[in-house]
């Protein structure tokens, strides 16, 4: 559970910890000290990736756009007028430690499209190679509220699945996760490390602690539900202080979040941390099971379906609690798996007029929640868990 031991590193830095929130202006003090850890990292072999806010933050400040909630074209433009800024702040502090810096701005819809999603692993692991370090952000600049990740942190977590990282750390104005928000419970207590994402855990988020921010702890539990869950370890600490990198390893409080153990292919990482999904599949016991022994899943164990999905939708699973077993790539649009739902594999022709597929959900389409899970997979061929 170190930092030293973890060869590639996503480095996440939100707006609050970036700009300061009174005078709008970056920190640029603090950002050299931060390039400083990084090029330490650099020098002991480590590949390290940077995702940044802080866009809007510094581009609504040059064209003095009033403090409070922004217009979605006027937002647009304080991106496309912050990310020059973001950008030359970056690559001048990493000039100074002889490391060259590229910009990638992503939507997503390049998280999304499995094409889309190769090119950008292709083109980030070739700028590592090249030894470059690449500057992340979400491209604000044509992304509208449909089509956006929303913040940073959850980008941060589908990039470190996208390129199989070892480590994603979380720089933010809190130090980790606590059993409830410290702001408002003065008892509540600090959590070094924690094992699973249990339904405990995520109750524990409070909501975002400052007015630059558009996260707070419930979108880093979310996050780390997408990196442990893809292999990737998670690290939630203040960067709010200088080299804050450093202060990590030096034993500087923070929250360490346990990877899964269990490999997944590159296929099953994509939809299991880089889809956002259209709706949920209850499941009965039987199905459960099955799924559990590695089958595919049949309509005859679904009990009921939400959310307005289509057929390749991803699909979050559930067992009768209500709690997350599995994600997959559903076969079936909404309506039709409403009617098949229950039903045997053999009645779907019947029931939709044609000889569809006999799974709903099929295992190469979908990867288990718990690590523990691949413990119990096999490799037969599914059964009618009716």
């Amino acid at each position: 559970m170190r930092l030293e031991d973890q060869k590639r590193i996503v480095v996440k830095i939100g707006s609050a910890t970036l700009v300061d929130e009174k005078t709008g202006r970056l920190r640029a003090a603090w950002l050299q000290t931060l390039i400083d850890d990084i090029a330490m990292l650099y020098e002991q072999g480590k590949e390290i990736i940077i995702v940044s806010s802080g866009a809007i933050a510094l581009g609504r400040r040059k064209i003095a756009l009033p403090k409070g909630k922004l217009r979605l074209h006027e937002s647009q433009a304080a991106a496309a007028i912050g990310q020059i800024a973001l950008g030359e702040a970056y690559a001048d502090a990493l000039h100074k430690v002889d490391l060259t810096t590229g910009q990638v701005l992503l939507t997503l819809s390049d998280t999304e499209e499995r094409r889309r999603y190769l090119n950008a692993r292709a083109t980030l692991a070739t700028m590592l190679k090249l030894g470059a370090v690449p500057i992340i952000n979400e491209n604000d600049t044509v992304a509208t509220t449909e089509i956006k990740f929303g913040d940073n942190d959850r980008l941060a977590a589908r990039v470190a699945t996208m390129i199989s990282a070892d480590c994603l750390i979380l720089l933010s104005d809190i130090d980790g996760l606590y059993t409830a928000p410290p702001a408002q419970d003065p008892d509540a207590q600090h959590i070094p490390v924690i094992e699973h994402i249990t339904p405990e855990i995520e109750a524990m988020a409070g909501s975002a602690g400052s007015a630059l921010a558009k996260g707070g702890m419930t979108t880093k539990i979310a996050a780390a539900k997408i990196a442990v869950n893809a292999g990737t370890a998670m690290i939630i600490a203040n960067g709010s202080d200088y080299n804050p990198l450093r202060a990590i390893m030096n034993g500087a409080k923070h929250s360490w979040f346990e990877p899964k153990s269990n490999p997944i292919t590159q296929r099953k990482r994509w939809i299991n941390g880089n889809l956002e999904p259209h709706g949920t599949i209850t499941l009965d016991e039987g199905a459960v099971h099955a799924l559990m022994c590695g089958k595919s899943l049949l309509p005859a164990g679904v009990t009921h379906l939400e959310g307005d999905f289509a057929k390749g939708d991803a699909l979050i699973i559930l067992d009768s609690a209500g709690l997350e077993i599995a994600r997959g790539l559903v076969a079936y649009d909404r309506s039709e798996a409403d009617q098949i739902k229950g039903c045997k594999s053999s009645q779907i022709a019947d029931i939709l007029g044609y000889d569809g597929r006999a799974e709903l959900i099929h295992r190469d389409d979908m990867v288990l929640s718990g690590a523990d899970h691949a413990d119990h997979i096999d490799h037969s061929d599914h059964a009618d868990h009716s």
